[in-house]
């Protein structure tokens, strides 16, 4: 009898010490998800904290930045999230200080992917799909943020947008920014 009782004490010993485990671990994944999801969530950022992460981006010869940096963002679907560009403008000797800049799907097979036409997705944009008539000074930079509102029910999928920016009339600088909907 004695045998029996001491490893039915191992054995509970043991499902416990499992089960903190576990549980340690789920926590560990959840603190760190959400330390790294909240670094990147636009839509919750004051102007002054996203100018402050847009400058730090700007190198030398960088004309057109986008935050987060590594170009892709997560959208759940339902929600809203977006992303941050960032102008600058590089150019001297030149009277004409005027800029734009237009967001628009650069995916060319979204409708098999997304189901949806890239009218639809460009619709996605809430805020900060295009901008006329932005004036910068030579070394000057702007900012901005592009919010999407992902309609509840998408197709989980991953697709492009392209920031195309012009000086005047003339192609400025252009960057891409994945987008991925998830559930």
């Amino acid at each position: 009898m004695r045998g029996k009782r001491g490893a039915i004490e191992l054995s509970i010993g043991t499902i416990v010490v499992i089960v903190l485990s576990m549980s340690m671990l789920i926590l560990g994944l959840v603190l760190v998800k959400n330390i790294f999801s909240g670094a990147t969530n636009i839509v919750d950022m004051t102007n002054d904290q996203l100018i402050d992460q847009v400058s730090k981006l700007f190198g030398e010869d960088k004309k057109l930045v986008v935050y987060p940096n590594t170009r892709e963002i997560v959208v759940k679907s339902g929600e809203a999230s977006g992303f941050g560009i960032g102008i600058k403008n590089l150019l001297t000797g030149v009277q004409d200080k005027k800029f734009s800049y237009e967001v628009v799907v650069s995916d060319p097979d979204i409708q098999k992917k997304c189901g949806v036409g890239e009218r639809e997705a460009e619709a996605w944009i809430s805020t900060g799909r295009s901008e006329d008539n932005i004036d910068l000074a030579p070394g000057e930079f702007i900012s901005g943020k592009v919010l999407l509102t992902i309609p509840e029910g998408s197709t989980l999928c991953t697709f492009r947008y392209r920031i195309n920016v012009k000086h005047g009339s003339q192609s400025y600088a252009k960057e891409l920014m994945d987008v991925t909907i998830r559930a």
